[in-house]
This record gives structure tokens, C-alpha cells and sequence, in this order.
């Protein structure tokens, strides 16, 4: 038990699956865990363990935002022994060949800062994912029938963008698609000697101004949990 997480001893499974909602963790739970049990309700931030395929996963909200998902990502790891974290979470299209619904897996994950920022100094640290996941998830995309859009992506710190001279920049290089939290993940994965990925449901588009509805949200991410679940036991 920590101050977030009121699991006890051996109640978090060794591979956690990290949505931002607490809700989604919920239904994710339910809907691909068998026998699911909750482990943690502190502040509402739902997380659940169960079985997938025989194997021990625990499902657990990140919050919003890279401190957030830092608090958690941290405990999960140094406190519960967590050694493999996959973001399953919703991300903003950038490009224009990407489209509603399509799967990003994301290689690197830029920012303009992130809570551990502090600990590098001068150093522009690079976070990436773990490569033996990303490969393992883009096998299991393309054994689903869905092509992935792999490489880099940009971690935000604020939901509102007010810079969109920054946003010409990234798309003019290359950049993916945009989130919250997948930066800090990595960074926290690499510093604990944990494997991490972030596996992405494009939900709406930054150019195109498109978007889900909640409830096709909620119908579309089926495949990103499925993805990243295969991937973490490849």
C-alpha cells in the first residue's frame, strides 16, 4: 500500500496496462480480464487485476497528464514490482494520412517538458519505448489486420493549444500524433529498468478538427487493448 495505491502486497500484477480514465480501466477491466478484482479506489483512481490468456495483468488508471501518470507509474514500479507498463489511452491525429480509429504505436515521445525533466540538467533526454514491445505490438497489429502508424509522437502539458506555430513545426516533421502522458512513461520505464509502450487510438484530429463520439471511443479502443495485451506477452 502507498499513498496512492491501496493494493496490497502481490495484488499488482508484474504487467499493468495504464488508461488515463479511471472509468476505462473499468470497462477494459471487465470486458477482457477474467475475473477481475479492484484493487485500488484511492481518489478514484480505479485499478483492477485479473487473467488474460492465463496470464496476470492489472489494469490501472493514470490520470490526466504527465504528473499524474509520474505519481503512478512510480509506485507501480518501485512499490509494487510492476516491470512492464503499456499507456493504452486515446491521441490526437497530426498528420493528414492518418485517420479516426487508426492505431499509433509510439516509437519516441517528444515534449517541452515533463516531470522528470529536472534530473537531466542540460541533457535533452530522449524517451523511446521499449523496442521488444514496440516490435511485439506491431506484429500483433498486422496479424489483426491493421497497419499501425509507428514513430514519434509529442507529449503534452496542456489539453488547450495555444501554440500552433509549435504544431506547424512537429507536423512538418514528421511528428504522429499528440497525447499527455507517454513522454513521462518512458522516462520513469528507462530510470527503473522497466519496459514500456504506448499504444494509441487516434480519437480525433488536430487539422481536420474530426473526432469520436464517447461511445464510438469506447467501441474503437477494443483493438488497442487487444494489441497491447498480446504485445506484453509475446
Amino acid at each position: 500500500m502507498t499513498i496512492h495505491i491501496g493494493a496490497n502486497p502481490g495484488e499488482i500484477a508484474e504487467t499493468v496496462l495504464m488508461p488515463g480514465d479511471p472509468m476505462r480501466a473499468k470497462w477494459a477491466a471487465e470486458t477482457f480480464l477474467t475475473d477481475p478484482v479492484c484493487v485500488n479506489r484511492v481518489r478514484g483512481m480505479l485499478g483492477y487485476t485479473g487473467t488474460w490468456n492465463g496470464h496476470r495483468v492489472t489494469i490501472h488508471g493514470s490520470g490526466m497528464g504527465m504528473p499524474s501518470l509520474s505519481i503512478y507509474a512510480n509506485e507501480l514500479i518501485r512499490d509494487f514490482g510492476a516491470k512492464t507498463l503499456i499507456r493504452i489511452g486515446s491521441t490526437g491525429g497530426m498528420q493528414d494520412h492518418i485517420r479516426l480509429r487508426d492505431i499509433v504505436l509510439a516509437m519516441t515521445a517528444s515534449s517541452l517538458s515533463t516531470p522528470s525533466k529536472g534530473l537531466f540538467g542540460d541533457l535533452n533526454f530522449a524517451p523511446c519505448a521499449d523496442y521488444g514491445l514496440l516490435a511485439a505490438a506491431e506484429r500483433s497489429a498486422r496479424a489483426r489486420g491493421i497497419v499501425p502508424h509507428v514513430g514519434g509522437i509529442y507529449s503534452t502539458d496542456s489539453f488547450y493549444d495555444e501554440r500552433p506555430d509549435l504544431t506547424a513545426q512537429m507536423t512538418r516533421h514528421g511528428v504522429l500524433a499528440v497525447e499527455m502522458e507517454a513522454a513521462e512513461l518512458y522516462t520513469v520505464a528507462a530510470r527503473h529498468g522497466a519496459r514500456a509502450l504506448a499504444v494509441l487510438t487516434v480519437s480525433d484530429h488536430l487539422s481536420s478538427g474530426a473526432a469520436l463520439t464517447s461511445d464510438d471511443r469506447e467501441r474503437s479502443f477494443t483493438d488497442m487493448v487487444e494489441i497491447a495485451l498480446s504485445a506484453a506477452f509475446a
